[in-house]
């Protein structure tokens, strides 16, 4: 039958497809059947009431059974393919910048002459920036030769770390962070504010290309929730109205100061600073390449 040949063709364990077969059994010869050849009925009282009152039920536990062993594809399988696109072959044209290869000496120098390859992770995200905000095959192949490395343990690491966007998207990355502390908080209605203004959903790109939608687990700024990143730099306390707002600062041109959108200073918590009432010394995150250190 069509149910015996669609768990048979399955992957799941040998057993299923072997249980598939029995069950389906059921369905062509349910009680009072004489289970003709070829699938037929060669008995009678098929049609009774009885007969398929019986097979509903035998149904309705059958998908139970199926949906404690098969399992259905999930988005993260496409984190492990390369598909060719016009914009992404291994003969695409890519190289650092002179100014990048300045950075990847500096990175160099934090490692071991003889442990290169600890500076993968840097130098691919050097790469990434220097692309837009994603990582191309040709990229990757480019940071393999610089440190001397098999592209394929390149490879490893670029689909290993969701850091790494392995497909071209819009120019501002934004991450709606929906585990507990943000949810309880309304991470979810952020979200949707997000798809409402940007237009598309979880995982997509606005039509104008500026925007990419990803729904993230927790980005570290619980005591803010609900945030949000959008590239580097994190937008909290906020409100589906603020969200768009933000959004919309974007959109035209003028992002709005990152951090809390509700007038808190910092982390400060509703009765106000209670302890540690002095300016800290620094430096703090995010950028901290544009922050000067205080002097003590």
């Amino acid at each position: 039958s069509a149910l015996s040949r669609y768990f048979a063709g399955s992957s799941t364990s040998s057993m299923i497809p072997r249980m598939s077969m029995s069950m389906a059994s059921l369905f062509r010869s349910g009680p009072g059947c004489g289970g003709g050849s070829g699938g037929g009925c060669g008995g009678s009282g098929c049609g009774s009431d009885s007969v398929w009152k019986n097979n509903n039920k035998v149904m309705s536990r059958f998908q139970q059974v199926m949906a404690l062993h098969s399992s259905v594809p999930k988005k993260s399988d496409i984190l492990n393919v390369h598909r060719n696109t016009p914009e992404n072959t291994e003969e695409t044209p890519f190289d650092f910048t002179k100014e990048n290869y300045e950075k990847l000496q500096k990175i160099f120098k934090k490692f071991p002459v003889n442990y290169k390859a600890s500076a993968l992770i840097p130098a691919l995200d050097l790469a990434q920036r220097q692309c837009g905000g994603w990582l191309p095959l040709a990229a990757m192949n480019k940071v393999a030769k610089i440190l001397e490395m098999p592209p394929m343990r390149v490879y490893e690491v670029a689909t290993f770390y969701t850091m790494f966007n392995r497909d071209k998207i819009g120019k501002y990355n934004i991450q709606v962070c929906t585990t507990t502390p943000c949810m309880v908080r309304g991470g979810y209605e952020i979200l949707k504010a997000c798809e409402e203004f940007t237009g598309t959903k979880v995982g997509g790109d606005s039509a104008d290309g500026l925007f990419h939608l990803m729904e993230v687990e927790c980005l570290g700024a619980c005591v803010n929730s609900p945030m949000i990143q959008i590239n580097d730099d994190f937008y909290e306390d906020l409100t589906p109205e603020t969200t768009k707002k933000v959004l919309q600062s974007f959109k035209d041109g003028k992002p709005l100061k990152y951090g809390p959108q509700n007038g808190r200073h910092t982390c400060v918590g509703v009765q106000g600073t209670t302890c540690l009432k002095g300016e800290p010394l620094g430096p703090m995150s995010p950028n901290l390449d544009k922050v000067e250190t205080a002097s003590a």
